[in-house]
């Protein structure tokens, strides 16, 4: 494969301890063809030497090892919808290893839906096409947006077919990412009393994403306090665009700070706090108004995982402990407070001014208003589109006191709703990706909206609202 010969490897956690991860090939597949490919991705990673060619595409579906790949399945815990697992790991995917890209940064290769693993639990490894389109849209969209976030380079069709609720035809996606290490990752070691294992995953998360911490007297309370704010301003990023993860388990929670693992995942509509998609979220665990919450549980169980190395006096361990993740609220308040502001046209340091963003959001609730629609007619300025309401002249005086409102991209016009994604799918059952191609390319630039894009803005018809949706696992 001569064209992979300009890809440089380098991969560092295949050497860590055998702990990590279980080391093993991709499982082939019949017919492997091209879904999507994403160059400006590609070249940006530095990825000169990959296209979409036989080549490519023989690596990317786990037919062929590129030169220098170590293929491995991470291990790693999780508390999912609140119940311990001490044991998950990547079940159908494996990591090809890591490349230096353009920036300087290291960032995974990783492919999804490549065959069972020595963690799959009895699972067939395998993804469907649905999942697989549904994260390639979502994922760059929220690149588009500036959401740190897992990327997408590539979906393949594997030309097999995949059992879930009935037959369909399985795919693969290439994931980009900072890195794949978890909350869930430390707690499979902290449930194990691996200290020293443990010890080497701080090590290894602060060299590889906060090498600024590496002279800290402290590093796994440091990287508690930087992963505690990273979080905290990524759901504030996820409220700003009315996004719903649907699965926020410990084992999906990024110590990079990137939304991962887009499962059951949905943009609202209709305005609801309390608003679920996921068919498994029963007790509305994992609802828009509670991803806050949520967070901040997650933040104490990755406390809790680390405070056999934060002091060796327990109770002085938990006081330090603590003392970080109660900060939660008000770190993500002030995240939250930089985002509403912008998303309000209010200068986002701004102090003074009336509890706005709730007051909007009240009303919107209360009138049943499309939560993206709302926003750009906000930024408009098209007041008669939006709920009445005291909280228009209360915006209208601030606006006034600060010299006009400053809107900056911070309002999609445009966004992967729901309808549209499920229309994409079907259409690409039937081998029609032509749905798939206009929703990528409309979502790109996702504040700025083509003619022939326009209907893509619209809110589902009563008939067309997607209700429900499905992990795709």
């Amino acid at each position: 494969m001569s064209n992979q010969n300009k890809i440089r490897f380098d991969n560092s956690y295949a050497r860590l301890p055998d702990a990590f991860h279980a080391k093993l090939s991709p499982e082939p597949v019949a017919e492997p063809s091209w879904l999507a490919w994403n160059g400006e991705l590609a070249r940006g990673l530095g990825l000169d030497g990959w296209g979409q060619d036989d080549a490519t595409l023989a690596v990317l579906s786990g037919n062929e090892i590129a030169e220098g790949s170590e293929p491995l399945a991470a291990a790693y815990a999780g508390q999912q919808f609140g119940n311990w697992s001490p044991q998950l790991g990547d079940g159908r995917a494996h990591l090809l290893g890591e490349v230096i890209a353009n920036d300087g940064l290291r960032y995974d290769v990783q492919l999804k839906g490549s065959g069972p693993t020595p963690f799959s639990r009895g699972g067939d490894g395998r993804a469907w096409l649905g999942p697989v389109l549904r994260e390639y849209l979502v994922s760059e969209f929220m690149a588009a947006c500036g959401v740190p976030t897992t990327r997408a380079l590539a979906a393949i069709a594997t030309g097999e077919r995949v059992l879930r609720e009935a037959v369909f035809p399985g795919a693969v996606l290439t994931r980009i990412a900072r890195s794949h290490l978890r909350v869930g990752t430390a707690q499979f070691f902290s449930i194990r009393k691996d200290t020293d294992n443990l010890r080497l995953l701080v090590d290894y998360t602060i060299g590889r994403l906060y090498p600024d911490l590496a002279e800290h007297a402290n590093k796994p309370l440091a990287l508690l306090e930087r992963v505690v704010d990273r979080q905290a301003g990524l759901i504030a990023k996820w409220m700003g665009l009315g996004f719903i993860h649907g699965v926020m388990n410990t084992d999906n929670v990024a110590l990079s700070g990137e939304t991962i693992d887009y499962g059951p995942c949905a943009f609202m509509d209709e305005f609801k706090n309390d608003k679920v998609f996921s068919s498994i979220d029963h007790g509305g665990r994992y609802a828009y108004g509670g991803q806050p919450h949520v967070g901040h549980w997650n933040m104490v169980q990755f406390a809790q995982s680390l405070l056999p190395l934060i002091d060796d006096d327990e109770d002085r361990a938990v006081e330090l402990a603590q003392g970080v993740v109660n900060d939660f609220p008000k770190i993500y308040a002030r995240h939250h407070k930089t985002i509403a502001n912008a998303k309000l046209g209010l200068v986002v340091d701004r102090e003074e001014g009336p509890q706005l963003p709730a007051d909007m959001l009240t009303a919107m609730q209360t009138a049943g208003s499309d939560f993206t629609n709302s926003f750009v007619a906000l930024e408009e300025q098209r007041f008669d589109q939006l709920p009445a309401g005291d909280w228009q002249a209360d915006l209208r005086d601030v606006w006034e006191r600060q010299g006009g409102p400053e809107f900056t991209r911070s309002n999609p016009q445009i966004i992967p709703r729901n309808h549209r994604i499920e229309e994409a799918i079907a259409a690409a059952l039937e081998g029609d990706m032509a749905p798939f191609e206009t929703l990528r390319l409309a979502l790109a630039d996702p504040f700025e909206v083509a003619p022939d894009h326009q209907h893509l803005t619209a809110p589902p018809a009563e008939n067309e609202a997607v209700l429900q949706t499905f992990c795709g696992t």
